[in-house]
């Protein structure tokens, strides 16, 4: 909220669609944003800090209690969570990158033996000792690291606005959305210009940036609104919804 407290209802409604598609058969990981903003509602501050160090500080308060509303809203659909908490070097070093994609299929990926888990993967980076500034961008650039690593078959990125537009729409009121985008080139970037909110550090540069790492090793890209998470459903029933980026 606008306040700097979670939105629970957004994310109740998030958790109970995820929790439905599981139920339905597709396997879902999770990347999720927000321990920093969360950690600065908790506290009781008017804005995100701006040094590492207080990131740092409200990561390690907000990381607990976004965990807490995960894992409370999915048990109540059924569900069990794990966390994953990711740096820059798990996806860098070649030992910690094989046991993070061993750890993924140990948890997400169900088969018939009763002694495999079926846990649904809630990733974030992990904030609290990160030492470089944002380092994969407001984790939409971890979300295409990720999707590459268990070679997910889409990525769907949920953000405050209906897709990448053809101009800026806080500016442009004939702005358009680019329902399909076959190739990400300088031109787009040029027109995504622009920063996230102030308890977020995100914006469509990051998105675009993201949908590039995805589409480039064949994972299709959505950047839609989530703001109704119904949404999820009507991408996967195939209808047009924000921005498709279409895989190599």
């Amino acid at each position: 909220h606008h306040t700097g407290k979670s939105n629970i209802r957004q994310i109740k409604k998030l958790v109970a669609v995820i929790s439905d598609i599981v139920n339905s058969g597709v396997e879902v990981a999770l990347v999720t944003s927000g321990a920093i903003g969360v950690g600065v509602g908790k506290l009781g501050l008017r804005d995100r800090p701006t040094n590492t160090a207080g990131k740092q500080a409200a990561a390690t308060i907000g990381q607990c209690e976004l965990m807490f509303m995960y894992d409370k809203m999915f048990a109540e659909f059924g569900h069990t969570v794990g966390q994953f908490l990711i740096t820059k070097r798990d996806v860098d070093n070649d030992e910690c990158r094989e046991n993070l994609i061993n750890a993924f299929e140990n948890l997400s990926y169900a088969l018939s033996s009763i002694l495999d888990y079926d846990v649904i993967p809630i990733i974030n980076e992990n904030d609290a000792v990160a030492v470089e500034e944002i380092v994969f961008g407001d984790n939409d650039s971890l979300s295409a690291i990720v999707a590459k690593l268990i070679k997910a078959d889409a990525l769907l990125i949920l953000t405050d606005i209906d897709g990448l537009y053809d101009k800026d729409p806080h500016k442009d009121e004939d702005a358009r959305i680019i329902p399909v985008v076959e190739e990400i080139t300088e031109h787009l970037f040029e027109i995504a210009g622009g920063k996230g909110s102030k308890f977020g550090t995100g914006g469509m540069i990051t998105k675009l940036q993201a949908a590039q790492i995805a589409t480039e090793v064949g994972i299709p890209t959505i950047v839609m609104n989530g703001g109704d998470s119904d949404n999820i459903y009507r991408v996967l029933e195939g209808h047009q919804v924000g921005t498709f980026f279409t895989a190599k």
